[in-house]
């Protein structure tokens, strides 16, 4: 990325960005809870181009984020951390595509003094960041760490270059997305140039996967449900479905992007249950819009969720009728 067509304000937030990172020394890396490839590739190619500076860089995740999605667990997340390093009050916190500090409420960044830099692309970020760089304009936060790489004059190795690549390809549906921009496909293209392999990056994380999806995604199928016209797509994932099939909460990902597609629909949502909540009755909700006229990131931040326009999402422990109710609502009130 360019960053040629910032806004004065997005550049001002650049320059203090870079500065932070070039001097800091020790970093932890960090995004969202339920991470996806945009999120994933972010940290990822974000703590290569660190390494490659010199710097001491270590990535977290939670354990609750674990397993990771099946299609993202090719990546090389050596040394990633599920606990907090004892010097992490020395680090500058670095949280990438987390539109709020509550999709990673860890205790060290919430601390007195703690030292964070923001960097992100959704539009609703809370700016909670002692420094933040959002730039909602562009296709992910892949994009945004390329043109920091750049800027911090770091050769994009493979290394890079994959996990951005991912985020990418990811973030804008395979290009396929409204967020899919001229500059997406320029980097796009750098990053092939550099040694991405497209078919290979597209066989791991949409072919090369495990029976037991295809069974849980003919449970999601079964239980579709169309209201007002159709003009909600909704299916639901019970724990039975989840264990009968084999599969765990990840696995789940990736089914609503079906829904979007019937003739129709405004919103598709996908309801499962979460598995790790000891037995409760909290549900996750991925909410996906067709077209400009639902924007979903206000549904879901209604639920203290977030997202994007387009998709969104939140946890819920509203009965599964209520919560239906509540969705229709919210769904005509903009339509």
């Amino acid at each position: 990325m360019s960053f040629d067509g910032a806004a004065v304000a997005e550049r001002e937030q650049l320059d203090e960005v870079l500065a932070e990172l070039r001097q800091a020394g020790k970093l932890l890396l960090t995004t969202h809870q339920n991470p996806d490839g945009d999120a994933l590739g972010s940290l990822l190619g974000m703590h290569q181009v660190l390494t490659a500076l010199g710097k001491d860089s270590v990535m977290f995740l939670d354990a609750d984020q674990f397993p990771l999605p099946y299609e993202y667990r090719h990546m090389a997340f050596e040394g990633l951390l599920n606990a907090p390093p004892e010097d992490v009050e020395d680090r500058l916190l670095v949280f990438l595509d987390c539109a709020s500090i509550k999709r990673m409420p860890v205790e060290f960044a919430q601390r007195e003094g703690a030292r964070i830099v923001n960097i992100d692309h959704h539009h609703d970020n809370t700016s909670f960041g002692t420094l933040n760089l959002v730039m909602p304009k562009v296709s992910c936060t892949a994009e945004i760490v390329h043109g920091l790489a750049k800027r911090l004059h770091v050769e994009i190795t493979p290394a890079i270059a994959v996990p951005l690549y991912i985020g990418l390809v990811t973030d804008t549906g395979r290009f396929m997305f409204e967020n899919t921009t001229p500059e997406a496909h320029r980097m796009a293209a750098e990053l092939i140039e550099v040694g991405v392999q497209a078919h290979e990056v597209y066989r791991d994380i949409y072919e090369n996967l495990p029976e037991s999806r295809l069974l849980l995604l003919a449970r999601a199928l079964a239980n579709i449900q169309r209201y007002d016209g159709g003009t909600l797509t909704l299916t639901h994932l019970t724990r039975e479905d989840f264990e009968d099939t084999g599969c765990d909460e990840a696995d789940s990902e990736g089914i609503v992007d079906y829904f979007r597609a019937v003739e129709g629909t405004a919103v598709g949502a996908l309801v499962r249950a979460r598995l790790s909540n000891g037995g409760g009755e909290s549900r996750k909700v991925s909410l996906r819009a067709t077209d400009g006229r639902i924007d979903v990131s206000l549904i879901a931040r209604g639920f203290e969720g977030g997202g994007h326009r387009q998709a969104a999402g939140f946890f819920s422990d509203l009965p599964l009728p209520e919560l239906v109710e509540r969705l229709r609502t919210e769904i005509g009130a903009q339509l």
